[in-house]
């Protein structure tokens, strides 16, 4: 093949010496527009993962990188004076200048041309005359700009401003410096490359930075690779005590936003974008390096196994698509995490340590185990210590008890609300007892009800409960002496009206779709459709409003005498409260449409007027979308607003989910996706007013229920399909946990069953193999970087 590469960084060289490897006879020419020696930035980054791929690919090239290699496995947290360190995590970095030159070499031994100092050629005639364009030309990529309405770009600047420096203080360890300053927290990313330097980024929040006076020096102009040496003179002062006398170093140093880059296709015919030219990932966790890298070797790899370019690229994209988007969902939930890091300052610094090890869901609770088991018994200690003055060994997280009013949980767990559509004229019948009931039994602290609706115009399909009849009291009164006769579970009803997503089939028979017999008129804040294909509904009169609030109170009332623990009322999922809430679905010109506080009118008049009649021992919960995932709909910051604004009016559970508002949302679906919107909530509502937040959403492991405990983003977590898949989740969780106690207790005709049966073969006992037994590992070996010096 001929191959134009545009672009000689770490991407385009890799690709080439991998190429010319598979195939000698490949023509590879490279067009750089810098020098061989010229390169930005200081060390980079790479994983185990990554290097295994590396040595695998091209043992010479890892050879070389293996001798410049610094090495360590811990990481030190550095907040409010005290240090927290967590080992076992393996990191090899390396200077980039080192890296390039180890790469040009390889390719100049290998016969790839490289054109230094020297523009590429137009792409187009590049394209006309190769087999294969290779586009690596960076961040601000040329080639992505020329045919953007093929690749689709999107580019998103973020918040937070940082700046890339380095020092001759050779750290030891991975450092996060966390510092409060007078004008804001500042934060450093610092790790050692080599014998004499290490890396040294220094980042903080846009309002922080101005508070600084760094935006007057960032006014001025820079030559190309001039540096902000006003900026880095200041920041030396500030960091004087983390430099401890050393130098920071420049490298065209100056104040940059953080660009997250995606693109809906990666290639155009025969031209393929690589590296930052099409994706980029936040630095905190990892170098944009490793990608590229990654990248190169699986381009190159698709192409030797495919029979032609094009094959060879559409299997690229297909198998490397998913690795990117991973990356940078979790390299999303880290940038954002550091974009808000004030809202955790005021955590323990043992909790604060394992919230930021955490932010990007990849690292967990049991991963954390697993690599320094001493640091995890260290938090688990201070967790226990935050929830009981009795002297008890730890437990999981998600075994603490909880109380709230008068109702304690004996754990963490909820089951969510999960529409089931299997009422008979609004009663529920024995599948509800059993569908609840073997949820109890499995040992949730928590099961909540589907949406029981208020009326028979409420309901979202003819198979929907309700409580607006006393036949539908007694059968929900059965289904609650149930579950607290037979279990330690307390049982919580949801409240809502479908709004203008009522009348519609149930489930199985199409989703959202209207009734084509049988249907009935639904109403809305607005005149509008909740779909293209979906009934449009009445403006609501406010006449029905009142109708409606009185609707909601009597049936709070009816709960109350079946004895349900807690009421939650449904203001998410583009019902009809929830649709007063958002801008999308409510265009109202009255007092209960335009602003915010407006559109909130009526969810808070029928929240008051529920707890005005609900118990006053028993909590009350809200559930919220979050966001509507949809332009022009409500944001974060709204859901905030809209919490704050339950919160005052006495809300004692706020539970967060996001969008089903409209039928057009784009949702950035993922594991745990929902619950940064709950931590958000949970830290400037929740922790204020003393509300618990409950963090739902794509969360089915244990260990990430731990995780989201610990790390002080939520105080319960609801789990819904995974409880489909096993009612006894609870208990299984527990049993795999090594848990017994009595928040995870067995059902007295159950307990036979609480190990978990054997599968399959099992090996005997092994027999003793060491004369002298290895003392048991309680700590993860610590390794620093101590080059001699």
């Amino acid at each position: 093949m001929r191959i134009a590469v545009i672009g000689g960084g770490p991407a385009g060289l890799y690709f080439s010496a991998l190429m010319k490897q598979l195939d000698p006879s490949d023509e590879i020419t490279i067009w750089e527009r810098n020098a061989p020696d010229d390169t930005f930035g200081f060390g980079v980054v790479f994983s185990d993962e990554t290097l295994g791929g590396i040595e695998h690919a091209d043992e010479q090239v890892y050879r070389a990188m293996s001798e410049r290699f610094a090495r360590w496995s811990d990481i030190d947290i550095h907040y409010r004076d005290e240090v927290r360190t967590s080992g076992g995590q393996g990191f090899a970095a390396m200077s980039r200048k080192e890296l390039l030159h180890i790469l040009q070499q390889r390719c100049a031994e290998l016969r790839v041309a490289i054109h230094f100092r020297t523009a590429a050629p137009d792409v187009e005639e590049l394209a006309a005359t190769h087999d294969l364009v290779l586009a690596s030309d960076g961040l601000n990529s040329a080639v992505r700009t020329r045919f953007a309405d093929v690749f689709g770009p999107s580019l998103d600047p973020r918040c937070n401003k940082y700046m890339w420096l380095g020092t001759d203080r050779v750290f030891e360890a991975f450092e996060f410096f966390v510092k409060h300053t007078p004008y804001g927290i500042m934060q450093v990313h610092a790790y050692p490359f080599s014998a004499g330097q290490s890396t040294f980024i220094v980042e903080m929040h846009e309002s922080v930075w101005r508070a600084a006076g760094f935006d007057v020096f960032a006014d001025l102009e820079f030559a190309p690779g001039e540096n902000d040496e006003k900026s880095i003179a200041l920041l030396k002062e500030i960091f004087a005590a983390e430099l401890d006398g050393h130098a920071l170093q420049a490298n065209n140093s100056k104040w940059i936003n953080f660009t997250t880059v995606r693109n809906t296709t990666w290639r155009h015919g025969n031209i393929v974008l690589i590296g930052d030219a099409a994706h980029t990932a936040h630095f905190s966790i990892g170098s944009g390096t490793k990608l590229a890298m990654e990248d190169a070797l699986a381009l190159a790899a698709c192409l030797h196994e495919n029979d032609s370019v094009a094959a060879g690229l559409d299997a690229y994209e297909i198998e490397r698509r998913p690795v990117v988007e991973s990356v940078q969902r979790a390299a999303q939930a880290s940038l954002e995490w550091f974009e808000s890091i004030g809202r955790y300052t005021d955590q323990h610094p043992d909790q604060f340590a394992f919230n930021l090890l955490t932010r990007s869901r990849r690292i967990t609770y049991d991963n954390l185990r697993l690599r320094d088991d001493g640091f995890v018994e260290a938090i688990d200690g201070w967790y226990l210590s935050e929830q009981t003055d009795e002297a008890e060994a730890p437990r999981p997280p998600m075994f603490y008890p909880l109380r709230i009013k008068g109702v304690e949980l004996p754990n963490r767990i909820l089951v969510s609300p999960m529409d089931i559509y299997s009422a008979m004229d609004g009663v529920p019948t024995d599948f509800h007892l059993v569908h609840l009931g073997s949820k109890a039994l499995g040992g949730a602290g928590l099961v909540m009800t589907e949406m029981v609706c208020v009326s028979p115009e409420g309901r979202i399909t003819p198979g929907c409960a309700g409580l607006y009849t006393e036949e539908q009291e007694r059968s929900w009164a059965r289904i609650v002496d149930f579950v607290h006769c037979g279990t330690r579970s307390k049982i919580g009803v949801q409240l809502g009206h479908s709004g203008r997503k009522g009348a519609t089939k149930v489930m199985w028979e199409g989703i959202d779709d209207p009734l084509e017999t049988g249907g009935w008129e639904t109403v809305g804040p607005s005149a509008l459709p909740y779909g293209p294909d979906s009934r449009t509904p009445r403006e609501i009169t406010i006449a029905e409003m009142d109708e409606i609030t009185a609707q909601f109170a009597a049936s709070a009332q009816a709960a109350a005498r079946a004895g349900f623990d807690v009421l939650e009322v449904h203001c998410a999922h583009g019902y009809l409260l929830s649709s007063f809430l958002s801008p999308l679905a409510n265009q109202r010109t009255d007092e209960f449409g335009g602003s915010l506080e407006n559109r909130l009118r009526f969810p808070l008049r029928v929240f008051d007027a529920i707890r005005a009649v609900w118990p006053a021992d028993r909590p009350l919960s809200v559930r919220i979308s979050a966001t509507d995932w949809a332009d022009g709909g409500n944001t974060v910051d709204d859901a905030v607003a809209i919490a704050r604004a339950f919160a005052e009016h006495g809300v004692d559970l706020l539970h967060v989910s996001s969008g089903q508002v409209v039928k057009h949302e784009t949702p950035a679906y993922g594991r745990s996706y929902q619950t940064p919107f709950a931590d958000r909530i949970r830290q400037e509502v929740g922790v204020p007013h003393g509300i618990a937040v409950i963090a739902v959403g794509a969360i089915s492991s244990y260990d990430d229920v731990n995780s989201v405990l610990l790390a002080g983003r939520a105080d319960l977590v609801a789990i819904g399909r995974a409880h489909l898949w096993d009612p006894q989740w609870t208990l299984h969780a527990a049993a795999d946990q090594g848990y017994r106690g009595d928040a995870a207790e067995w059902p007295a005709p159950f307990r036979a069953g609480n190990r978990k049966p054997p599968t399959g073969r099992t090996d005997g006992p092994p027999p003793r193999l060491q004369l002298v037994r290895e003392a048991a590992r309680h700590h993860a070996p610590t390794r620093r970087w101590t080059p001699e010096r």
